[in-house]
C-alpha cells in the first residue's frame, strides 16, 4: 500500500493489543487522514459504511462512492452496509427540530456505531472507531459516548477513542481531501441538516447547497 511522504505521523497502535480495526466512515474527506494515518503504521483495518442518516440517496451515492474510490487506491477493505434510511427516519421522529449536536445526533450515532459493533463482532473484529470524530464540527466527547456504549454490549470489543485532530491532524485531512479531489460536502448529511443549512444561507442571502458540485481544490 502506497501512500505519500509528505506527513509526519506519530506510529499508531491499537488499544488493548488489539489486532483487528473495523472503522467506521462517515465520508471520505474526513477518513482520508484516518486511513493514511493507520497504513502508515501498519494496522490491519476494513472500512464499514453505515450512514442511513445521509439525504438524498444522491449524496449519500456521491459520498460513499469517494470513500470506494479512495479504498480502492490503497487495497483497503470496503464493507457497504445497508441504507436503511426508513429506519433512520422512524427513530427521528419527535427530534426533527433539533440543533446540530443535541439528541438527534446522539440517536444517529448510536444507530451507526450499535451497527458497526455488530458488524464487528460477528466478523472477528476486536476493536472499532470512526472517522466521525475528527470533523472540527463534530463534538468530539458525544461521538465517543456513542461508540463505547456500542462497544460495551459486545464482549472484549473496544472503541478506540483516539483524538484524530491532534498533532495536525485535521490540517492533514484538508491537504488529503484537496489533493484526492474530494467532493466537497456542504452539510452534515441528514434531511434536517440539509433543511437547517438551506435555511440559515437563505437568510444570509447565499445560494442554496447544490447538490454534487463543489470539489475539494476546485477555488484553486
Amino acid at each position: 500500500m502506497e501512500i505519500t511522504k509528505e506527513f509526519n505521523r506519530e506510529k499508531l497502535t491499537l488499544p488493548k493489543d488489539g489486532k483487528k480495526l473495523l472503522l467506521h466512515s462517515c465520508c471520505a474527506p474526513c477518513a482520508g487522514e484516518v486511513m493514511e494515518a493507520l497504513i502508515s503504521s501498519d494496522i490491519d483495518f476494513t472500512i464499514y459504511f453505515y450512514n442511513p442518516n445521509i439525504h438524498p440517496r444522491k449524496e449519500y451515492d456521491i459520498r460513499k462512492d469517494e470513500n470506494i474510490r479512495f479504498a480502492e487506491k490503497h487495497n483497503i477493505p470496503f464493507i457497504d452496509a445497508d441504507y436503511d434510511v426508513d429506519h433512520w427516519f422512524e427513530l427521528a421522529k419527535g427530534m426533527e427540530h433539533e440543533p446540530e449536536k443535541g439528541i438527534r445526533c446522539t440517536m444517529c450515532f448510536d444507530m451507526r456505531f450499535e451497527k458497526t459493533a455488530e458488524y464487528a463482532a460477528a466478523n472477528g473484529f476486536d476493536v472499532i472507531s470512526s472517522s466521525l470524530g475528527i470533523s472540527r464540527w463534530k463534538n468530539m466527547e458525544q461521538i465517543n459516548d456513542c461508540g463505547l456504549r456500542a462497544a460495551s454490549r459486545h464482549p472484549n470489543m473496544e472503541y478506540w477513542t483516539f483524538n484524530w485532530r491532534k498533532k495536525g491532524g485535521s490540517a492533514r485531512m484538508l491537504e488529503i481531501s484537496k489533493r484526492e479531489k474530494f467532493y466537497m460536502q456542504e452539510y452534515c448529511g441528514c434531511a434536517y441538516s440539509l433543511r437547517d443549512t438551506n435555511k440559515w444561507r437563505m437568510a444570509n442571502n447565499r445560494e442554496k447547497v447544490e447538490l454534487g458540485t463543489k470539489y475539494y481544490g476546485d477555488e484553486e
